[in-house]
């Protein structure tokens, strides 16, 4: 009954809730076994929801407040939780928001809340529930107070998408919203339309009616099509208004990228010039918000636009193709191929003129990679499709190749040219494969070069535009292809072998029936060459594991791979060991009914070396990404974990290596496992003196550790639970071995000071190496004193204040400690990944 036990007792829940909450890695994989906590809380919710809301419905302001933040975090750890609670929910939550006595703190408290439940269940689920929410929800729009309204037009909002979501209206707009519900799409309307229209509002509701208006004719603009000469012209003023531009853009955007394709003809002509203005402000924000929108109009209305407008837009364009922001060179990419495509006479000379020489100077950028690359490759091929003036294939040819032909070996140009290769070669090879027939005359230009190369430079970029022009077409009616490619394997710079490989593999997926059972005989007839072929077989795996399509004409070569692959599960070279188990791995994801359990017989050989290839296989079957393998896996991990305790001290390194691979990026693999495999990995942080031997160098011995590496590993996978498996852990027995590494060698030390003090004086005549590993050792102490500091109410205990104490009275230390102090109270907290697992 006493207020404030209630309001502990509440915040005590809610801590436990937050606690329950699963690590991010494990929200989509792990499946709540019985006794889990998030299987015991599901069994709790109907008791929590009615405790709940007996306090809600109380009088108590600051009681209610702390059972709703209870249930936002039961939302946070059980997702979905509330959909057989969520009428009764409902119920206790309307008085509040009805209520003219209720404080504006408690309507704000159980609109947040609103949102909260809305957004943490499926649309469906929450559809029948809007008709008794959307009364109050609009009676709080009409609040006298800010904060209110602007939080009702945010639920507003968010039960716009729930009554009709997107998914469910076809292209053209035909789907019926529920009769029920129809009746309250003008109220909805009016009263955003009101604080819409409204000059004298604060800015965070002006935002928020902006959104909520945008959002209202993107989900029912078919039925509000006589309201749109009324609303469309005030989005143009607030366009035109400094303040409101960045959300009535975004606003706009939803609005244009509608499936309802509302008819905004009315405003286009006034709006793109505006637009096009936008992309010379200094607002990061704004261009890119800008660029989005404009590209959704090309796409979607380009019948309505007018040439000469957009054609300008587009000289605005260059300056941010740009490599020193490559999201927003991206972006304008993006935009001048749709214009390509659906407006090529937009690109007028002036424009062509313009954006030409930046599209060059960042294709031959050595950052240029990922989705700037993707919208670069797309751009290039949209100007030779649509046959744009002087942008023939042959044009757009001769200005990409011309920087590497004007290179000359041992140059910085060269160098700095050198690292773009890759994606420079992707560009040639969207510009031929787009160009049609004359693109083998192409190929046989870079076989010239290959055959006679001017220089290593030259013969690594054809090799790899050959490699870039092969994957996407059937290279094979070139005669004495594959013999000079397997001569550029004979070169002795080690770039142009490694292009060659790379060539080999991306031209065989051009036809592989052709190909493959050519490297395959040459891997078995070549040992000199086979670490080279290896490569080219594994890009042949990892090129067609990404499609579908790839994946099927893969399949019937499967089995001769693989019977090929175990043939060199034992190789003396450890690179060469590598690139075969990398392969095994990636087709056991392939076939994984089939591979694994041959996979699993790998780690029963007598031989450490072809163990230990299977061992390194398991690491490459588990991706942070579901998988077809995951429940076979999960069947047989406690096999796959065998080699932990294997007598091999190679076998058991890489068995770390692996597991540690399992605790990151699929935790649910190894959770239910730790009780049988922490005590190994307890086992492997200790140092072993019969694995220390002394070598002799000269007049001098030398200790070597052959354990150390093993040990490193043993402290990373520690590391990694304690992210992951942190509930599985007994803390104080895992502590305990961490005590006992910060007694062990630096490398060790680096992976586990937790807590110290580091006081030890370098030696007078040390090198600078050294003084240099102390600070860091001193800093990594320190690091560690701070996260203690960040514990609530860690002021409070006696010991770790006196160490405090201690730390600032050494002059040496106490700069470094409040400069570490400073950073984390700056960046909102200790750096949680502070371990240096190099």
């Amino acid at each position: 009954r006493e207020e404030n036990v209630k309001c502990d007792i509440l915040s005590a829940y809610t801590a436990l809730l937050r606690a329950t909450r699963p690590p991010p890695a494990l929200q989509i994989t792990i499946v709540p076994t019985d006794n889990s906590p998030q299987a015991l809380l599901l069994q709790r919710v109907s008791g929590v929801v009615r405790g709940a809301l007996r306090v809600i419905r109380g009088r108590s302001i600051r009681a209610r407040g702390a059972a709703l933040a209870l249930l936002r975090e039961l939302l946070a750890a059980a997702p979905g939780c509330l959909a057989d609670h969520a009428a009764r929910v409902i119920r206790a939550l309307t008085p509040a928001l009805t209520d003219k006595s209720t404080a504006s703190s408690m309507k704000i408290e159980t609109l947040v809340f609103v949102v909260c439940l809305v957004r943490g269940h499926p649309a469906s689920t929450m559809r029948p529930h809007v008709g008794a929410l959307l009364p109050a929800v609009l009676c709080c729009v009409h609040d006298p107070f800010y904060k209110v309204t602007a939080e009702a037009l945010r639920v507003l909002q968010t039960l716009v998408k729930v009554m009709r979501p997107l998914d469910d209206i076809p292209v053209g707009g035909a789907q019926m919203v529920d009769a029920a519900l129809q009746q309250y799409i003008p109220a909805m309307y009016e009263v955003t339309l009101v604080r819409l229209r409204a000059t004298d509002m604060d800015q965070e509701v002006k935002e928020r009616a902006i959104a909520a208006c945008g959002q209202l004719l993107c989900h029912f603009g078919d039925y509000l099509q006589h309201e749109l000469p009324v609303c469309l012209p005030i989005f143009l003023e607030r366009l035109r208004n400094e303040i409101t531009r960045l959300t009535t853009v975004k606003a706009l955007t939803k609005v244009a990228s509608s499936p309802l394709r509302i008819d905004l003809s009315p405003i286009l002509s006034d709006a793109i010039p505006i637009l096009g203005s936008f992309l010379r402000k200094n607002q990061r924000a704004l261009k890119l918000s800008t660029l989005v929108l404009l590209d959704t109009l090309v796409q979607n209305y380009s019948n309505a636009i007018s040439i000469e407008l957009l054609s300008k837009v587009l000289l605005e364009v260059p300056a941010l193709v740009v490599e020193a922001d490559l999201h927003c060179a991206q972006t304008a990419l993006t935009l001048v191929r749709g214009a390509c495509i659906r407006l090529p006479a937009a690109l007028t000379p002036e424009a062509r003129h313009a954006l030409t020489p930046n599209i060059l100077a960042l294709a031959k950028s050595p950052l240029l990679q990922g989705g700037a690359l993707k919208a670069m490759l797309g751009v290039l091929s949209a100007l030779v499709s649509a046959d744009v003036a002087g942008c023939s294939r042959r044009d757009l040819l001769a200005l990409l190749v011309a920087p590497v032909h004007k290179l000359t070996d041992h140059t910085a140009s060269t160098h700095h040219i050198k690292q773009a290769f890759h994606s420079l070669a992707k560009c040639v090879a969207a510009v031929v494969v787009e160009g049609g027939s004359d693109a083998l005359d192409v190929v046989r230009g870079f076989l010239r070069d290959i055959a006679h190369p001017a220089s290593d430079a030259h013969h690594m970029f054809a090799l790899l535009a050959l490699a870039e022009i092969g994957r996407h077409l059937d290279l094979s009616s070139i005669p004495n292809l594959k013999e000079a490619l397997l001569s550029s394997f004979t070169p002795s710079s080690e770039e142009v072998k490694s292009a060659a490989s790379y060539a080999l593999g991306s031209v065989a997926v051009g036809n592989l029936p052709e190909f493959l059972p050519f490297i395959l005989g040459e891997i078995e007839a070549q040992p000199k060459r086979q670490y080279l072929l290896l490569h080219s077989l594994r890009e042949i795996i990892s090129c067609e594991s990404c499609t579908p399509e790839g994946v099927e004409a893969l399949r019937p070569f499967i089995p001769e791979i693989w019977v090929q692959l175990s043939k060199h599960c034992q190789c003396a070279e450890e690179g060469s060991r590598n690139v075969v188990a990398e392969c095994l791995g990636k087709l056991c994801l392939l076939e994984p009914q089939d591979l694994l359990p041959h996979l699993k017989e790998f780690l029963k050989s007598p031989e450490p070396l072809t163990r230990t290839t299977a061992v390194t296989a398991v690491k490459f079957t588990i991706s942070d990404q579901p998988q077809a393998i995951d429940p076979l896996l999960r069947g047989c991990m406690s096999e796959l974990l065998v080699p932990l305790r294997d007598p091999e001290l190679g076998v058991r390194r890489v068995a770390l290596v692996a597991f540690n691979s399992a605790a990151h990026n699929k935790p649910s693999l190894i959770r239910d496992l730790l009780p049988q495999v922490l005590p190994t990995i307890y086992s492997e942080t200790k140092v072993k003196k019969e694995l220390i031997r002394e070598v002799e160098m000269g007049p001098f011995k030398h200790s070597v550790d052959d354990g150390l590496d093993l040990r490193k590993a043993a402290f990373e996978c520690m590391y990694t639970l304690l992210g992951t498996c942190l509930d599985r852990l007994d803390v104080f027995e895992f502590l305990r071995h961490v005590e006992d590494g910060l007694r062990d060698h630096y490398d060790i030390k680096m992976l586990t000071y937790l807590i110290a003090t580091c006081t030890m004086k370098v030696k007078a005549n040390s090198v600078k190496q050294e003084y240099e590993k102390q600070d860091e050792l001193k800093r990594s102490a320190l690091r560690a004193a701070a996260a203690l500091l960040q514990i609530p109410e860690a002021e409070k205990n006696p010991h770790l204040m006196d160490f405090v104490t201690q730390i600032k009275s050494f002059p040496d230390l106490q700069p470094i400690f409040e400069s570490i102090l400073k950073d984390s109270s700056g960046g909102g907290g200790v750096d949680s990944n502070l371990m240096d697992q190099s």
